[in-house]
């Protein structure tokens, strides 16, 4: 079997026109190669594309984990800051109204205190009104009592007279009424009014010889003063 080349060398030679046509597939030929060339050169860019996406893929895919996780740690620690904040305020709420009720209890305490503090006063000052008014009568009593006979002594009405001033002493003692002691006592400007000065052989200078109307106090405070004569 002959050679292409040479038989269509022979063909050429028997042919004119194939011997024009010789030339043109001479250079046709490279062309064809060119083409194929650049068909398998582009065959292998786009293996290399698709292998270059087919990594990129895969970068993706193994990056996706370590990125969810990472984005799931920051909502974990955006969601725990809301948290604290939103406690914090909270917290800061109830110690606020803590606050607030400690002072309206402390308020309402010394409101208590107070009002119990001004209705013993009142009451204090109700009772004195009322033992200055009764004072008098015991000292008509007293008077009365003083101006009796030693003889009418043991009648039946100076018996009753002295029975009615025990009872009213003995209930103004239970009011914690108590007199003042006066003769015999240094003189005490709190206790006592000087009315008059006297001389005396019994006592000294600043103590009280007589007493002239007697005084009272009301749970340790003076209802009246005693009014008295200091020797001088």
């Amino acid at each position: 079997m002959k050679p292409m080349n040479e038989e269509m060398k022979k063909g050429t030679a028997d042919n004119p026109q194939t011997e024009e046509a010789a030339p043109d597939m001479e250079e046709t030929t490279p062309k064809m190669e060119e083409t194929i060339e650049a068909d398998r050169e582009c065959e292998d860019t786009s293996e290399d594309m698709q292998e270059a996406e087919e990594t990129e893929d895969v970068e993706i895919a193994s990056s996706s984990p370590a990125e969810d996780e990472k984005e799931g740690k920051a909502d974990k620690k955006a969601k725990r800051k809301f948290r604290d904040k939103k406690q914090d305020a909270l917290k800061e709420k109830i110690e606020e109204l803590e606050d607030r009720v400690k002072r309206q209890m402390a308020e309402f305490e010394n409101f208590r205190k107070r009002t119990e503090k001004e209705k013993t006063a009142m009451f204090e000052t109700g009772a004195k009104s009322v033992i200055e008014k009764i004072l008098p009568v015991v000292d008509n009593f007293e008077r009365g009592l003083a101006a009796i006979p030693e003889e009418d002594k043991g009648a039946p009405f100076a018996e009753g007279m002295e029975m009615i001033y025990k009872q009213l002493i003995s209930e103004l003692e239970k009011m914690d009424v108590k007199p003042i002691p006066a003769v015999g006592e240094e003189f005490n400007p709190d206790f006592h009014n000087a009315v008059m000065q006297v001389e005396s052989e019994e006592y000294e200078s600043g103590i009280i010889a007589q007493e002239l109307q007697k005084g009272y106090t009301y749970r340790d405070s003076v209802v009246r003063h005693s009014m008295v004569a200091v020797v001088g």
